[in-house]
């Protein structure tokens, strides 16, 4: 679940770093322009279920309104932003260490390598990773997971998926999802409590520090559905897969995973459908599935 979550989280950054000192109103024709020249009809053809996920992305954005922007916001609060930043590298250190073993999966051993050194520097010199030393040290971030390596490994995509809690994903990622998950930081900790806690705080952290940039979201006369659908896609690197290549789903194209037509509320049991055993069609470069 918090893999998902900063996932969905993620994608408020883009937000952030299209605004610079411009207005709201220009941000948005900005952003409107961008996504309809680049991804446009990409992220429509690989939306094949696209009235179940607005159902499910409505359900998310209502638990986001009532239940974490308030807790984050009283977070942000009470936390000073250094102590957040603090945390934030604490848990992107162990990020890098999963980062490392995937790039090794990759046959990237250079860059494998060089994670695993960033990780190391970080887990000594910088307090467990409070501090991030190896920036300063020329050893930049290189983020990863087992979707991209399946994405190396030749795997297309899929199609994009809106889970209820977890957030935006595709066929593929879904697929990664429990590997990614045993190597989140609550496997660092062997006590129930202390994994529900940990997890809770990464989630929470990662918003708080995206409050502004959702807010700069809210004022922007932009379809957010389509704005999240086609940022996820391009930050996933889906984009990068050749044209001609065909999304296949399940069954009929045009069909949406069981329970689509159900009630949001009633979405925790009905995508279990839409993740089995999917079809899908390998790239015609397995190597650029995997960029971001």
């Amino acid at each position: 679940m918090m893999a998902r979550w900063i996932r969905t989280l993620a994608l408020l950054a883009l937000v952030a770093g299209l605004t610079g000192c411009q207005t709201v109103k220009g941000v948005g024709s900005r952003v409107e322009r961008a996504v309809d020249k680049v991804m446009g009809s990409k992220g429509q053809r690989m939306d094949p279920w696209e009235n179940w996920n607005r159902k499910v992305f409505a359900f998310n954005e209502k638990l986001d309104e009532h239940v974490l922007k308030p807790v984050a916001t009283a977070y942000a609060e009470l936390v000073p932003s250094p102590v957040r930043t603090g945390i934030d590298n604490f848990f992107g250190n162990i990020g890098d260490a999963w980062s490392a073993v995937n790039l090794v999966l990759q046959g990237r051993f250079k860059s494998g390598v060089e994670q695993g050194m960033r990780f190391a520097v970080n887990s000594t010199l910088g307090l467990a990773g409070v501090l991030d030393i190896a920036t300063e040290a020329g050893l930049e971030k290189n983020s990863q997971d087992f979707g991209k390596t399946l994405g190396h490994w030749g795997m297309g995509t899929g199609a994009y998926i809106v889970w209820p809690v977890f957030g935006p994903s595709s066929v593929r990622d879904s697929l990664a999802l429990p590997l990614d998950w045993k190597a989140s930081p609550a496997v660092v900790f062997d006590d129930g409590s202390k994994k529900v806690f940990i997890t809770s705080l990464n989630v929470i952290n990662t918003r708080a520090n995206f409050l502004r940039a959702g807010q700069m979201l809210e004022g922007i006369a932009l379809d957010k559905y389509t704005f999240y659908r086609d940022a996820y896609l391009q930050r996933r690197g889906s984009f990068d897969d050749d044209d001609e290549v065909e999304v296949l789903v399940p069954g009929n194209g045009a069909s949406a995973p069981a329970g689509a037509a159900s009630a949001p509320g009633d979405a925790a049991s009905a995508p279990e459908a839409a993740a089995s055993e999917p079809t899908v069609k390998k790239p015609a470069d397995p190597a650029s599935a995997a960029s971001r």
